[in-house]
């Protein structure tokens, strides 16, 4: 699942890049985008911390 995350957010990233080249930082798509990754992001951090917690 970690795995199957990780190639999501790079996927969003490259995309959020490239909108962000040709469009207003504002757009709506860019803006839709960049929420996506940052829930992704979320989601990731979650699962990683609490693997972290989980070692101790």
């Amino acid at each position: 699942m970690e795995k199957k995350l990780l190639k999501r957010i790079e996927v969003l990233r490259r995309k959020l890049n490239k909108f962000g080249l040709t469009h207003d930082l504002i757009d709506r798509e860019v803006v839709e985008i960049s929420q996506q990754l940052d829930s992704l992001l979320n989601q990731y951090q979650r699962i990683t911390s609490h693997e972290q917690l989980s070692f101790w």
